[in-house]
């Protein structure tokens, strides 16, 4: 008996313990300084910050607040100057996050200076600490979530003293919380500013009676205060459709109009902004309430009811506000609110592109120097040696740093405008800066530089170079000359001679030569240099500035006279050859209209339809920049996938119906579809087959996926078939046709897992036979963008190669192209993967497939791969070339799963 006792009592005891802490999933909280873990009074654990910052001392502060004492734990940053920030991790991306802390100062150090200091989350500063004004202090913000961290950092600030950082909690919100009415503020997050249980003046409620552990603080101290007592009366709710899913006993209480015909909450707000209000009713009174809701005086709601038992939620926004005046004025019976929040709006930048963060963390890593370099190098404060306009890194300077070259990851800053590498023990060729293309000023100077290379004859937008005091030998180059922007060129003290070519001898450019053997313009300055050394070495600086005489001024004016005749005969030609080129477009672009109804490869589709077999787009299976997916299913039974675009990327009407005309004559058994397609209501959308075995992503990294089930030789299998498809978009069509987007979202599956490439969108025609490129806006996804095409803006065949060679990478190594996780130098799948498969070292092989494969297979399919992703597009192969080794591979790999006796 006692023993059964001893059971029932462990099971209750057990039992407690999962209740308390079953629904605390996704919270973290830290003790900032503290060195234990610990439960609180409410049944939260804490647990130390020791393994989430690597910067910062520790120490423990003592203080009175009110008749208890407490002993606090804190953090502090004594000789900080840059950023100190925690990686928080969270549990599920693409949702949203409370994220809390709390900053003590109390004289901890003795020195009676609280510290003044700015906090940031991802790349946005939220909020500045001043404990002058306020000790403790608190802020709280909930964060939209794109990935696995989220760094949470506290930023000195000149003359403000050492941040310090008492606590630090991240609790998950419910999916999809927070987003009613923000549709006029993307990307933005907010800050909160009051969250008020109304009618309730019995202290704050949180967790467990908030299961997301928000703070809902007592309805007081807010003027003119007008007494009403708060109702508690026990009503069940239909909670489902309040997305912030706000706690029960908030809800049933309610400050409610007694009096006066306006209930008034004054609420002033720290600093001029944009700010977010939530407000939340609840019937608990026995009749039904109606009522306009003011904010600052203007009617956002009118005549709002408040029925029995039925809770809702509105949303509104104010901007350029310091003071909110939120009012119910009453139309029958008693006005009544059970709780609010209020927030305010903060902007979240955009984040630099990530092929540039992983090329300067890999640079860093080369120095062999901690630059303190973490998360974003322009946001929330640029990052030291860095310079960036909005997102985009434009200056690099790296002097008096031991470089000893420029590796080829600095080709990969191809938003550069200025670049310092000044004293960097640099020597050798000037190498890998060639697709640089915004390059405006570089400076080498102070190196051991002896060959000026073929770089330089890229940047054509460089207006400064200056190489002054290294070794360069020889002669300058010619083609320096072409560098049109070019101002200033300094060569001083090197080891050139000869003519100067006559290209650089330009009245807006500066050519500084002293301290060289001899250079000059003149044949004759240079002629016994040779012959006799004992000659001293012309120490001349030529500045390409000179005065014109009357007769040149004569000549300028015949000249300009002429050309603006000629000019004028120009332009009035020009425009005669326009006006016939668009009649003649005009003729073009209304023939497919009027051919439309002859496709019969392209069904047109009505609106009525569209909405009839999307059942009014019920079912997304898709999303992306253009617009969304819907799952159809046509009267005849066929299901297919509906792709809507947004207003903002739709076509013109005649590019569109070009498109379409285009997608329709495409027809192979490894490309998707077009099944048909609807222009009508304003509406631009394209029906494709639809293949239910979802994409190639989805295997490789969605969230249900079975990475067993993508064995070698399926994912070689799979390769053959999309580079077959893509094969035929390059050779097979006419015009051909470059894809610009591929990508494993856009390697399709059917139910017998064969492979097809979707969406042209983005898709360009070649239409001359023996056009060699296509010049175009860069478009593309990152991590997979062809670096040349990004560069030069020239789209060729082998941009399609390259973003092809890094899904080939992605099947072998089973890993994204771009990550945040591990060293820095492996964020780049590209860079991180080539050296090892070009040395056959096959230990990066994704963890699945090791024991499964042949090492041939694996080899010939690694080594196209690497090729394929070369920088230099002339070293890739061709489409055709690299779908002839997937099939040897191929063959391979299924020759050595027969010799083992099964099919794999």
């Amino acid at each position: 008996m006692a023993l059964k006792c001893f059971r029932v009592s462990l099971t209750l005891f057990c039992g407690f313990w999962v209740v308390v802490f079953c629904d605390q999933d996704g919270f973290l909280s830290l003790s900032c300084g503290g060195a234990r873990s610990y439960v609180d009074s409410a049944k939260i654990a804490w647990v130390s910050d020791n393994t989430f910052i690597s910067t910062g001392n520790t120490t423990t502060v003592e203080y009175v607040e009110g008749t208890s004492s407490s002993s606090v734990p804190l953090r502090f940053f004594p000789e900080s100057q840059g950023r100190n920030c925690y990686k928080l991790p969270v549990k599920n991306i693409s949702s949203v996050v409370l994220v809390r802390a709390q900053f003590v100062y109390k004289n901890y150090d003795g020195r009676w200076k609280p510290p003044a200091f700015s906090v940031s989350l991802g790349t946005a500063i939220t909020s500045t600490v001043n404990l002058t004004n306020k000790d403790p202090w608190n802020e709280e913000f909930i964060w939209p979530v794109s990935k696995d961290t989220l760094p949470f950092c506290v930023n000195a600030i000149p003359m403000g003293g050492s941040p310090v950082i008492s606590s630090l909690e991240v609790r998950p919100l419910p999916q999809g919380a927070y987003q009613g009415g923000m549709e006029d503020f993307p990307n933005k997050a907010l800050r909160t500013c009051y969250r008020i249980n109304s009618g309730y003046t019995n202290g704050s409620l949180r967790y467990p009676v908030d299961p997301f552990d928000r703070i809902w603080d007592a309805d007081q101290s807010y003027t003119p205060f007008h007494v009403s007592p708060g109702f508690d009366i026990l009503l069940s709710f239909n909670l489902s459709s309040q997305k912030e899913s706000p706690p029960l006993d908030v809800l049933q209480t309610a400050r409610v109009l007694a009096r006066e015909d306006v209930l008034h909450y004054n609420l002033p707000l720290q600093t001029l902004g944009d700010y977010y209000i939530v407000l939340y009713f609840a019937g608990i009174l026995p009749l039904s309430a109606s009522f306009d809701i003011l904010i600052n005086g203007d009617v956002q709601q009118s005549d709002f009811t408040v029925s029995t038992s039925k809770a809702s939620t509105l949303y509104f926004t104010q901007k350029g506000v310091t003071s909110l005046d939120i009012a119910l004025r009453s139309i029958r019976f008693y006005p009544q609110i059970n709780a609010f929040e209020v927030y305010e709006i903060i902007n979240i930048p955009s984040e630099a592109s990530s092929t540039t963060v992983s090329a300067l963390q890999v640079i860093e890593q080369s120095t062999g120097f901690d630059l303190g370099w973490q998360d974003d190098p322009c946001f929330p404060t640029p990052w030291d040696h860095i310079e960036c306009e909005g997102s985009v890194v434009t200056s690099l300077d790296l002097s008096d740093i031991n470089l000893r070259s420029i590796s080829p990851t600095f080709g990969d800053l191809l938003d550069l405008k200025i670049l310092n590498l000044h004293n960097t023990s640099l020597s050798g060729a000037i190498q890998n800066l060639g697709s640089l293309q915004h390059l405006e000023k570089l400076n080498l100077s102070f190196n051991q530089l002896t060959s000026f290379g073929s770089d330089l004859d890229s940047l054509v937008n460089l207006q400064v170079l200056d190489l002054h005091n290294n070794s360069l030998q020889g002669i300058v180059p010619d083609s320096l000359g072409e560098l049109e922007n070019l101002h200033l060129l300094n060569l001083e003290n090197n080891k050139l001679q000869g003519i100067l070519p006559l290209s650089l001898n330009r009245e807006s450019l500066e050519v500084r030569t002293s301290g060289n053997l001899c250079l000059s313009f003149s044949t004759m300055a240079c002629n016994d240099v040779s012959s006799n050394p004992s000659i001293e070495t012309p120490q001349v600086t030529i500045v390409t500035n000179r005065k014109h005489t009357r007769r040149s001024h004569l000549l300028i004016i015949l000249g300009a006279t002429g050309g603006a005749l000629f000019a004028l005969l120009l332009t009035s030609l020009l425009v005669l050859l326009y006006i016939k080129k668009r009649k003649t477009e005009a003729t073009y672009a209304t023939s497919p209209v009027i051919d439309m109804r002859n496709w019969n490869a392209a069904r047109i589709f009505s609106y009525k339809e569209i909405k009839a077999a999307t059942n009014n787009f019920k079912e997304v299976i898709g999303r992306g920049s253009f617009g969304s997916v819907y799952l159809g299913k046509l009267s005849d039974g066929k299901l297919v996938a509906v792709k809507v675009r947004f207003d903002r990327t739709q076509l013109g009407a005649d590019s569109f119906i070009n498109e379409v005309h285009l997608l329709s004559q495409i027809r192979h058994q490894n490309l998707v579809c077009l099944e048909g397609f609807c222009h009508e209501s304003k509406q631009q959308i394209l029906v494709y087959e639809y293949l239910p075995g979802g994409s190639l992503a989805d295997h490789l990294y969605g969230p249900n996926c079975q990475k067993v089930s993508l064995s070698w030789v399926r994912r070689l299998k799979i390769s053959v078939d999309a580079a077959k498809g893509l094969d035929y978009l390059h050779n097979g069509s006419d015009p051909r046709i470059i894809h610009r987007d591929i990508k494993c979202s856009n390697i399709l599956l059917d139910s017998q897992m064969n492979a097809k490439v979707c969406d042209f969108g983005l898709s360009k025609q070649v239409t001359q036979a023996d056009a060699t490129h296509v010049t175009t806006v860069v478009k593309g996804t990152a991590g997979y963008l062809d670096p040349e095409y990004y560069s030069t803006q020239q789209l060729t065949e082998k941009s399609d190669v390259y973003s092809f060679g890094v899904v080939l990478l992605e099947l072998i190594c089973g890993r994204e192209p771009l990550t945040h996780s591990g060293t820095p130098d492996s964020f780049n799948l590209v860079l991180w993967a080539k050296p090892y498969l070009q040395a056959g070292a096959f230990e990066i092989v994704d963890d699945s497939l090791k024991g499964s494969f042949d090492v041939e297979s694996m080899r010939k399919a690694a080594l196209i791969a690497v090729r394929s992703v070369e920088r230099d597009a002339s070293r890739r192969p061709t489409i055709a070339e690299l779908l002839a080794e997937l099939k040897e591979a191929y063959s391979i790999q299924l020759s050595y799963l027969a010799a083992l006796g099964h099919s794999g």
